[in-house]
């Protein structure tokens, strides 16, 4: 239903968790995907798996948050159709135990990452006649989550940047959307079980899972199907939204 081909997206932090599933949907679903990330451990499995897909795919080694370097990948790519804002990193605390380094940690990937490469990719896409750009929010940038301060001053701030740039890009054909999930089980959430509740892993992954009302996380498989459909010629309608996946979560928890 959704073809891809002869689209370029761009997804960073492409080779990992719900990154790692968008590069597969969306090469399997025709497009060259060239994915933008800091480090990737498991990129010689994920880039088999896509040239199995049919689509083999492209990785650029860069930080997000280094504005030149960023401006040189995406020169080296070339005009993107789709643009998806995924990388991002999490952080624990309140107000008065984030300290600066960390909240300019998250401030440089979460939020500068994704003005970087608005920045590089939205010029392109006028040259080409339009695209998409697609922003990882979360439901922290909607509820009060505890000790989640930093996290969820960056989510707000995606969540921002999506709407005004959805305003001032619409004559340019350029849809802005972004997609906020609850909590998704993916190897990130393994390793924090695993350094935080050692011998009680099971018990708090199903304490987490249940803290959304349709009773689990979500799995990377599905965030991405709702990637796909966003980035594509069928939601040509949609600009300027943020879409929950959340089992629930930001209507149904009482």
């Amino acid at each position: 239903m959704f073809d891809y081909t002869n689209k370029t997206v761009v997804i960073t932090g492409g080779a990992s968790g719900i990154g790692r599933s968008a590069s597969l949907a969306f090469a399997k679903n025709g497009a060259t995907v060239h994915i933008i990330e800091l480090q990737a451990p498991g990129w010689a499995e994920l880039k088999q798996e896509m040239i199995e897909a049919g689509h083999p795919a492209h990785i650029h080694y860069c930080d997000v948050s280094d504005h030149q370097k960023l401006l040189d990948v995406f020169q080296k790519i070339g005009k993107p159709d789709v643009l998806v804002n995924n990388a991002g990193i999490s952080h624990i605390g309140r107000v008065t135990n984030t300290t600066e380094e960390d909240f300019d940690r998250l401030f440089n990937v979460n939020v500068k990452g994704v003005y970087n490469c608005m920045f590089a990719a939205i010029p392109m896409m006028q040259e080409n006649g339009g695209g998409v750009v697609l922003n990882m929010c979360s439901i922290a940038a909607w509820v009060g989550l505890a000790d989640r301060f930093a996290y969820s001053m960056t989510k707000g701030a995606v969540y921002a940047m999506t709407i005004s740039a959805a305003r001032d890009y619409l004559q340019d054909n350029i849809r802005v959307n972004c997609i906020s999930p609850a909590r998704v089980h993916t190897p990130f959430v393994d390793g924090f079980l695993a350094r935080n509740y050692a011998g009680k892993e099971k018990e708090m992954f199903d304490k987490l899972a249940k803290s959304q009302p349709i009773g689990r996380m979500a799995n990377p498989e599905e965030i991405a199907n709702l990637m796909i459909y966003l980035c594509s010629d069928e939601a040509s309608f949609i600009t300027g939204t943020d879409y929950p996946i959340d089992g629930g979560f930001l209507t149904l928890n009482t």
